[in-house]
């Protein structure tokens, strides 16, 4: 099964170049699960052709880089929001499974009509979490998750179509999942965990092969 995932743009000044970043660990997490991963250029003038062209069956929206709109934002990048906007409604017409990972959890959100919040003390720690209301089985393992980011969801700015699923000390959001299409986002980064999850890789094949979750 072939993963389409975002990159980050990262700005080079002394080269005078914008460059399409993606952690090496995510092609070792997705290899494991037997995925092939497809990076998506941020920089492509037609996005829907060239992702014909590709295979692709799913979708990760991975981490960095805040969103352009944020007040006092920072390491942003324009083309990056748009490519994921794109994608977001490519998948919603395409019914391509969705997980968006810390900042795409966050873009979801907003791209569905949501709004963040800022939140400190969540950077470089691990946290517990909580159940919500109406927790799916395949959240039922979690109880504690890495951390790495400065916006979140109160629960108040969760997007009408999301659910959610486990909830920070706080009680942000940490994840969710969209009332009907095969969408999840999670705020932890699962290719940052050494060794990867089994909780994590049942996520996914959860989310991406519709495999059943174990309780």
């Amino acid at each position: 099964m072939r993963i389409g995932i975002s990159q980050r743009v990262e700005v080079v000044a002394s080269y005078g170049e914008h460059r399409d970043c993606l952690d090496q660990q995510w092609f070792r997490f997705l290899e494991a699960l037997g995925f092939t991963p497809v990076p998506i250029p941020n920089s492509l003038s037609n996005l829907n052709e060239w992702l014909a062209s590709t295979g692709i069956e799913g979708l990760i929206l991975s981490g960095g880089n805040d969103l352009t709109h944020l007040p006092d934002a920072s390491n942003t990048s324009a083309e990056r929001d748009e490519t994921e906007r794109t994608l977001l409604s490519l998948a919603r017409e395409r019914g391509w499974p969705v997980i968006g990972v810390c900042r795409g959890l966050q873009m979801m959100n907003v791209w569905l009509g949501g709004e963040l919040t800022p939140v400190s003390g969540h950077t470089a720690v691990r946290h517990a979490v909580t159940p919500a209301e109406q927790t799916n089985s395949w959240f039922h393992p979690y109880q504690d998750v890495n951390s790495f980011h400065n916006w979140g969801i109160a629960p108040e700015g969760l997007a009408a179509e999301l659910i959610p699923q486990l909830l920070s000390p706080e009680g942000d959001i940490e994840a969710y999942v969209h009332h009907s299409l095969p969408w999840a986002g999670i705020m932890w980064h699962p290719e940052r965990e050494a060794p990867f999850t089994e909780r994590d890789k049942q996520l996914f094949n959860c989310i991406f092969r519709g495999t059943p979750c174990k309780h």
